[in-house]
């Protein structure tokens, strides 16, 4: 399709678009080097220990914090499952609410279709032949659409809330 955006690493052309790009996100008052590193920490949020979370956070990389989240030495939140879209959702949100230069990019695609291409992934992604569900291109269409209606004070009271602070 000609209007498809394909995107996949974070240095090349839409790479914002990339879980691993770096653009630190706070989320209740812990920030996270990049949407990754929270989303793979939150399989594991339902420990009482955090140690582990806190592992995944503090990650070098977020190559090093997606093979942390794929080790099952820890059990995933047995909810998992049912949440990890909207885990997605919210972290993605967040991403470009706090960085409004990336929003800025992501508005700029318009209405043309995001697709997250490789073959490493049939779920977030499209396959590699297009078989994919490309979810994590479906949510970042949903943040486009919803930013585009925000109000600045919108935007202010959403960042707030996620960094577990309040607007006045």
């Amino acid at each position: 399709m000609k209007d498809n955006i394909n995107f996949y690493r974070q240095q090349n052309e839409y790479g914002e678009f990339s879980n691993f790009y770096f653009a630190p996100i706070t989320i209740d008052g812990l920030e996270w080097p990049t949407t990754e590193h929270y989303f793979q920490a939150q399989k594991f949020a339902h420990l009482e220990d955090k140690q582990y979370v806190e592992l995944v956070r503090l990650s070098e990389t977020p190559s090093e914090a997606a093979k942390l989240g794929r080790n099952r030495s820890f059990p995933l939140r047995p909810d998992w499952e049912e949440i990890k879209d909207d885990v997605m959702r919210d972290c993605v949100l967040q991403k470009f609410l706090q960085h409004p230069e990336l929003a800025e990019v992501l508005r700029g695609t318009g209405d043309r279709y995001l697709n997250e291409h490789t073959r490493n992934d049939k779920y977030w992604a499209d396959g590699g032949d297009g078989k994919g569900k490309n979810m994590l291109g479906v949510v970042l269409m949903e943040t486009r659409a919803k930013i585009a209606n925000m109000t600045p004070k919108q935007i202010a009271e959403e960042v707030a809330r996620a960094r577990g602070a309040t607007v006045a």
